[in-house]
C-alpha cells in the first residue's frame, strides 16, 4: 500500500512546486526588468536613503507581525483550549482594534506618528510576552494589546511616511514607488521568509509554538531602536493644538463631507472584509473533506502571487496615462471573479470529490488558481489604495480617518467569526463577490467625481480639500 501512495504524493508535491516556480520566475522577471540605472538617475541619493531606511523599518515591523500569524491558533491549541475559546480570543483582538484603534489613531495625529510607531513596537512586544502563559485571561490581555498594535501598524507608519515625504519636498510620484516596494517586501518577501523561519524554529529546532513570538519580539525591539534614533517626529497639521476628541470629530466630518474620502473608506472596508474572510475560508475550501494539504507551500505560493501583483502595480503607477481611479475598477472586478470560482465549482461540480488524507481534488486545483489571481489583485490593491489615501485623506487627521475606515472591517470580521458555522462556504464566497462588485461600483463613482473636479488639490498638499 505504501508504494501506491508515495508516487501519488510526489506527483501532488510536483504540482505545488510547478505553481510556485512559475510565479517565482514571473516575479523575478518583472523585478529584473525594473532594475537598471533609470531610477537611480531620476531620484536623488538623499531620497533613496530616506526610502530605503523606511523600507528597512517597515520590513522589520511586518516580520514582527508575520512571524506570529502561522502559530497563533496552534499555540492556543497547544495550551488545550477549544475552538470556541480560541474564537473568543480572536474576536477580542479584532474588537480591541475596532474600539481602541480610532482613539490611538487620533492620538497619533496629535502626539506624533513616530511616537505611535514606537507604541506599536511596545504593545506588540507585550502581546508576544503574554504567549508564555497558558492562563486564558493573560492571553486575552495579549489579544487586547495585539488589536491595538494592528491598528497602529496599518495607519501610523503610512501616515508618518506620507507626511515626512512631502515635508522633505520630494516628488509625489516617488511616493507611489515607495508604496509598491513596501508591499513587495513587507507583504510578500518578508511574509515568506518569516513563515519559513517560524517553521524552522518550531519544527527543526523543536523550540515549541511560542518560539516564533519570541523571534517576533526581537525584530520589533530592533525596529524600536532604529525608529527611536533615526526617525524625526511629524504630527497632523494643527492636530497638536486640539484635543483627541476634537480630532475624531474632525475626521468624522472629513468622511461625511468629502465624498471622495467616503468612497475611499467604503471601498477599503469592502475589499479588506473580503480579504480577511478569504483568510479564514481558503483552507476549508481547498480541503473540504480533510484532504492532506501542504499549507506552508500554498501560503508561500499565494504570497509570491501577491509579490507579482505589487510588481505589476509599480509598473502601472509609473505610467502617467494609467489613472489609479480607473484601473482599480478592473482590479475589484477581477477580484470578484476570482472569489466567485468556489461558487461556480460548488454549483456545477467538477471532477471527483476528495477524500480525507488524500491529495487535493480537481475542484480544489481550479479554486487554487482563482485564489492565486485574487492574491495578485491584493498585491495591486495595497499600493494603489495607499496612493489614493495620500491624495484624498486630509493630512491633519490622516491616522484617525484611516482607523475610522477599519471600524466596519473589524465589526464585520467579528460577526463572521461568531457565526462562521451558520453559513456554507459557497454563501460566504458569494457574499465576498458582492462586496467586491460594490467596491468596483464605488470606484467608478470616485472616478466620475474626480473627473468633475480635475483641478482640485489633493489632501497631501492641502488640509482644506474641497468637500
Amino acid at each position: 500500500p505504501s508504494t501506491l501512495v508515495r508516487p501519488r504524493r510526489g506527483k501532488m508535491e510536483g504540482y505545488y512546486w510547478i505553481q510556485f516556480g512559475c510565479l517565482a520566475v514571473c516575479c523575478a522577471m518583472l523585478e529584473m526588468q525594473k532594475m537598471g540605472t533609470k531610477e537611480r538617475v531620476s531620484m536623488p541619493q538623499n531620497f533613496l536613503t530616506f526610502r530605503n531606511g523606511y523600507l528597512f523599518v517597515y520590513s522589520l515591523m511586518m516580520a514582527g507581525d508575520w512571524l506570529q500569524g502561522p502559530y497563533v491558533y496552534a499555540l492556543y491549541q497547544h495550551y488545550g483550549y477549544t475552538t470556541g475559546d480560541i474564537g473568543k480570543l480572536f474576536i477580542a483582538g479584532f474588537g480591541s482594534s475596532m474600539i481602541f484603534g480610532t482613539i490611538v489613531g487620533s492620538m497619533a495625529d496629535k502626539y506624533g506618528r513616530k511616537n505611535a510607531a514606537l507604541t506599536y513596537c511596545v504593545t506588540y512586544i507585550l502581546s508576544c510576552i503574554t504567549k508564555h502563559w497558558a492562563n486564558y485571561w493573560v492571553l486575552m490581555v495579549g489579544r487586547f494589546f495585539g488589536g491595538i498594535a494592528t491598528s497602529l501598524l496599518f495607519t501610523a507608519f503610512e501616515s508618518w511616511l506620507v507626511a515626512e515625504h512631502f515635508k522633505r519636498g520630494y516628488e509625489a510620484e516617488w511616493l507611489d514607488k515607495t508604496f509598491a516596494k513596501a508591499i513587495f517586501l513587507g507583504n510578500g518577501l518578508v511574509s515568506i521568509v518569516s513563515g519559513l523561519l517560524a517553521n524552522y524554529l518550531v519544527t527543526d529546532m523543536s523550540l515549541g509554538p511560542v518560539a516564533p513570538f519570541d523571534a517576533a519580539a526581537v525584530f520589533l525591539a530592533i525596529g524600536f531602536v532604529v525608529i527611536f534614533f533615526t526617525w524625526t517626529e511629524n504630527k497632523g497639521d494643527g492636530a497638536e493644538n486640539q484635543s483627541v476628541q476634537a480630532g475624531m470629530v474632525q475626521a468624522f466630518e472629513a468622511i461625511k463631507n468629502d465624498k471622495r474620502v467616503f468612497y475611499l473608506g467604503a471601498m477599503q472596508s469592502l475589499f479588506e472584509a473580503s480579504m480577511y474572510s478569504f483568510v479564514f475560508l481558503w483552507t476549508p475550501a481547498l480541503g473540504p473533506n480533510g484532504e492532506d494539504l501542504p499549507h506552508g507551500m500554498i501560503f508561500a505560493t499565494m504570497m509570491v502571487a501577491c509579490m507579482v501583483g505589487s510588481s505589476v502595480a509599480s509598473r502601472i503607477m509609473s505610467r502617467p496615462d494609467m489613472k489609479v481611479e480607473r484601473y482599480m475598477q478592473l482590479v475589484f472586478l477581477v477580484s470578484a471573479c476570482a472569489l466567485s470560482v468556489p461558487v461556480f465549482v460548488k454549483s456545477f461540480g467538477m471532477g471527483e470529490q476528495g477524500v480525507k488524507g488524500g491529495p487535493i481534488s480537481f475542484e480544489g486545483k481550479i479554486q487554487m488558481l482563482g485564489f492565486l489571481v485574487f492574491e495578485a489583485m491584493v498585491g495591486i490593491f495595497w499600493p494603489s489604495m495607499m496612493k489614493m489615501r495620500s491624495q484624498y485623506v486630509p493630512e491633519e487627521v490622516r491616522s484617525t480617518v484611516m482607523n475610522f475606515f477599519r471600524i466596519p472591517l473589524n465589526l464585520f470580521v467579528c460577526i463572521i467569526l461568531y457565526n462562521v458555522a451558520l453559513f456554507p462556504l459557497s454563501a460566504m464566497f458569494c457574499m465576498c463577490t458582492v462586496f467586491l462588485c460594490l467596491a468596483a461600483f464605488l470606484q467608478k463613482k470616485l472616478e466620475t467625481l474626480v473627473m468633475e473636479r480635475p483641478h482640485g488639490k489633493s489632501a497631501s498638499f492641502s488640509s482644506n480639500a474641497p468637500p
